[in-house]
């Protein structure tokens, strides 16, 4: 039996035993501590906690379920790769990561969990063994070691209060200063793995990795442990906190939806768009609405899994290619792949009754009527009307007009094994939003609001499909509408941060250190230090073999000196 079968039926039947056990823990109000003794030295109990309530048990029953179809998949779409046993083992070392992760009430063995994330992910970003990918693994890896270090920070803060487990404090957290350093720690460390701005460079940089792993990744594990983190500790965070975490998430939502309008990387497109549903899910999270953050957290990791196997068949099909300028009329050639993804496309894009409509319109309406300024309530909508807008330039290109792909390969729908994989996750596209609606909410949300107001998200999103097709055409000669913008590569290149995250740390101290070695190591150092140090030794050594040579004259002249040196005391 293959490795992909036996991991694919286990997280399977994880997946399902984990969500019977949500809705038991949801539907009775249940909620389980366990506490396992691991060491007793002297009076110290070293104790490994695990929370499971209807939140970590329905995140985990996600988790496995879209891992299950992910493994499945790759066991076409890593087909002839020699590794492919490794490859699955590190997928399932990920899984079980993002397990630890979510099942700790205690920040040391969310650091693992943490930790774990981080270093898998490196291996899965670098598994191509290029130079792209090794740079891209080391941007991943460096920009993650800066939250794992505000972790470690907040893990030394809390031991002020004499235990690792955070649930007990959060309540606590609010009127007290080393509360609310341990508070920063966490949002900084939440900021760096789900990629808000200013650490937003890696996410993009991440599509180096095989696309299975990127399906993983930006659907249920390595960007959304930082939401899941904030989720955690919601309580603990006060004014000024949810003020600056609401405006660094809004401005990643707006940044990644704009930079996405100018990107031609299929992959590197989904990915903004998942920076940017990040941005969202930070946004309603710093406004209060933690629930809410969860529900678009379950409904966007169904979708954008999805999103990302159906990118991955177009690449598997086109011979490895990923630039959207050589697609165009694939609905001909891949139809039900096509179905699929533009079924996550407009889910993606909150048309009504599709999963993410429950979710994102709900964000909205809850935002309209929180009592927030002009500039938060524009951002939100343009955003909106941003998702839509490269959804449908994604659509234009890929489904519209000739096929560009100039060669003679056989582009056909042949991958049954992927198929089967994606048709997994469909049902729950369509259907997963209502249901988690029904289940999460106790109670019915009922926000009244002015016929305009309501229908003002709609509006967004027509606005966008009209922009997004107007931004796509074509020149005669082939040029995009969309380069024409003045400051088109500031606003597609993420506002220069990819540049200031590798070049902007590294330029000036590679040339400081040129300088250093220059001047001092190979100057005055060289001069005043070893070298001149050990010529003046050589010199003195000649010098006073000569006196150790046993030559008579010089011992005569000894004589003569010592005989002078005498007389010159006697007078």
């Amino acid at each position: 039996m293959k490795i992909c079968n036996i991991y694919f039926s286990f997280l399977f039947f994880m997946a399902i035993l984990s969500f019977v056990f949500s809705i038991s823990f949801l539907i009775n109000d249940y909620c389980l501590i366990i506490e396992y003794n691991l060491m007793n030295i002297n009076s110290m109990n070293l104790v490994m906690s695990m929370l499971f309530d209807w939140m970590s048990l329905l995140f985990m029953s996600f988790v496995f379920y879209i891992s299950s179809m992910v493994i499945f998949y790759s066991d076409e779409y890593m087909h002839g790769d020699v590794y492919i046993n490794r490859f699955i083992l590190l997928v399932v070392m990920f899984v079980l990561s993002m397990m630890l992760l979510i099942i700790s009430p205690n920040l040391i063995s969310i650091l693992l969990g943490w930790d774990g994330l981080g270093l898998i992910s490196y291996c899965l970003v670098i598994y191509y063994q290029n130079f792209k990918s090794f740079n891209s693994g080391m941007l991943t890896a460096l920009s993650n070691r800066i939250g794992d270090v505000a972790l470690l920070m907040s893990i030394a803060w809390i031991m002020n209060f004499g235990s690792w487990n955070f649930i007990y404090y959060l309540e606590f957290f609010k009127n007290n200063f080393i509360m609310e350093l341990i508070s920063m720690f966490v949002i900084l460390a939440a900021m760096t793995k789900s990629a808000q701005i200013p650490f937003s460079s890696w996410l993009p940089a991440a599509m180096a990795a095989p696309t299975p792993v990127s399906a993983l990744v930006h659907s249920s594990t390595l960007v959304t442990a930082g939401v899941y983190l904030l989720i955690r500790f919601n309580f603990a965070f006060s004014e000024k906190l949810m003020f600056f975490l609401l405006f660094i998430s809004s401005m990643t939502m707006f940044m990644s939806g704009l930079g996405a309008n100018f990107e031609f990387d299929l992959k590197k497109i989904i990915a903004l768009s998942t920076l940017s549903q990040l941005g969202l899910m930070m946004s309603i999270l710093a406004l209060g609405s933690y629930k809410l953050a969860f529900f678009h957290l379950l409904t966007h990791a169904l979708f954008k899994a999805l999103l990302f196997m159906c990118a991955g068949n177009f690449i598997h099909s086109m011979l490895n290619y990923q630039d959207i300028r050589f697609m165009g009329s694939m609905v001909v050639y891949m139809p039900l792949t096509c179905v699929f993804f533009n079924i996550c496309n407009m889910a993606l894009c909150g048309l009504p009754f599709l999963s993410g409509f429950y979710s994102k319109d709900l964000i909205v309406e809850i935002m309209s009527m929180s009592y927030l300024n002009i500039y938060i309530y524009m951002i939100f909508y343009i955003s909106v009307g941003l998702t839509v807008c490269y959804s449908f330039r994604l659509v234009y290109y890929s489904m519209m007009g000739e096929f560009n792909f100039n060669s003679l390969n056989n582009l056909m729908e042949c991958n049954f094994t992927m198929l089967k994989g994606m048709m997994g996750l469909i049902f729950l596209v369509i259907f997963g939003g209502s249901m988690l609606s029904w289940l999460i909410f106790s109670s019915m949300y009922f926000i009244y609001l002015p016929i305009f107001y309501k229908n003002f998200a709609l509006i967004m999103i027509f606005l966008g499909i009209w922009l997004g097709v107007e931004v796509s055409k074509f020149k005669l000669f082939y040029l995009n509408k969309s380069l024409y913008f003045k400051n088109s590569k500031f606003l597609g290149g993420m506002w220069n941060m990819p540049i200031i995250s590798t070049l902007g740390l590294n330029y000036y101290p590679l040339i400081l250190g040129n300088f250093y070695k220059h001047v001092f190591d190979q100057g005055w150092l060289e001069f005043y230090g070893s070298k001149n140090l050990s010529s003046s030794v050589i010199f003195s050594s000649k010098k006073l073999q000569n006196l150790f040579s046993n030559h008579l004259k010089i011992y005569l002249l000894l004589m003569i000196m010592w005989i002078i040196f005498l007389l010159m005391n006697v007078l």
